[in-house]
């Protein structure tokens, strides 16, 4: 499939979306764009924005497999990823496959679970395989992860390893609406009298992937690969960060950069597709010390501080 046909094909993927989600533009935008790349995405905002429902809305759009895991501080890592159990009737042990065993999985409010749980994850979304006792099982592609979390509630959450934050391609923020947009969301609703939405199904998982695969074909010249470069290692060298962005985040920023260029019909990066995603690709991935965190100094600051000392390439 060639970029275009990719983006007419995305195109429709948003309208699709946009019937149960009102406004919320920048942010469908960019749960899209990081869907295409391939990405596990961590909603960062407040309860009763909306999250939940554009996972769901994004899921029946592409034509994926969805699960939902509430996540509670009683929760087990089998309770995600299955487990051997006893088939009475061939008398051996057997894999029942648990949620995770899905396309699109939301793990809801992922930081009420201890990482025990939370460390369940890792390897399916690093390598989308689960391994149980002493066999291991494929997921089957695409396997895409939605996490939510609230920043705000710090009772009874656990703070996701790092290992963890640093598997996820963007980390976002869903925001409020305008007044105009929570009067149609209202409207909507007395509308169609009751509470579910329906989304048209524009896709499925063998079409979303070769959507995906059209990424691939999207150009970074070099001097666009050696900004980004310079952009993430410029994170390392601020001296308020402990530890700066990983190769994994400058891997993440291409991929997400790539996906954008997609979108905005191009085949082909420019730098400002870059440093739309610098932020929600690099900053949850910067350490912060000690002090300047008292302070009040975030990974964002740092990120912004890399993008204004990090000149920009001229194209011909």
């Amino acid at each position: 499939m060639d970029p275009a046909t990719a983006r007419t094909l995305a195109e429709k993927v948003r309208a699709s979306v946009q019937t149960a989600v009102v406004g919320r533009d920048v942010a469908v935008d960019q749960v899209l764009t990081g869907l295409l790349a391939d990405g596990h995405l961590l909603l960062e905002d407040l309860p009763g924005l909306g999250k939940t429902l554009m996972a769901k809305s994004f899921a029946t759009a592409l034509g994926l497999g969805f699960q939902r895991v509430q996540f509670t501080a009683d929760l087990l890592p089998h309770d995600i990823t299955g487990g051997e159990i006893l088939d009475p009737r061939k008398g051996e042990l057997t894999f029942r496959p648990g949620p995770l065993f899905t396309n699109l999985l939301l793990a809801d409010e992922i930081n009420r679970a201890p990482p025990k749980v939370q460390s369940a994850l890792l390897e399916a979304m690093q390598e989308y395989q689960v391994t149980s006792e002493r066999s291991t099982y494929p997921i089957p592609r695409p396997f895409l992860v939605i996490a939510t979390e609230n920043p705000i509630e710090l009772e009874g959450t656990y703070p996701l390893p790092e290992a963890q934050v640093d598997r996820f391609l963007l980390r976002l923020r869903v925001g409020y609406p305008t007044v105009e947009e929570e009067r149609s969301i209202l409207e909507r609703r007395r509308a169609r009298k009751e509470d579910a939405v329906s989304v048209p199904t524009v896709l499925d998982a063998a079409t979303f992937l070769d959507v995906q695969r059209a990424v691939e074909q999207v150009e970074l010249e070099p001097s666009v690969a050696g900004y980004l470069v310079d952009l993430v290692r410029a994170t390392r060298e601020d001296g308020r960060a402990e530890v700066g962005a990983s190769p994994r985040g400058a891997l993440a920023l291409q991929k997400i950069a790539r996906a954008r260029a997609l979108l905005q019909g191009r085949d082909f990066v420019l730098p400002d597709d870059v440093k739309a995603y610098a932020q929600p690709a690099l900053a949850h991935r910067v350490l912060v010390k000690p002090e300047p965190w008292i302070r009040g100094v975030r990974g964002e600051a740092i990120v912004a501080a890399a993008l204004e000392r990090t000149s920009v390439p001229k194209l011909a």
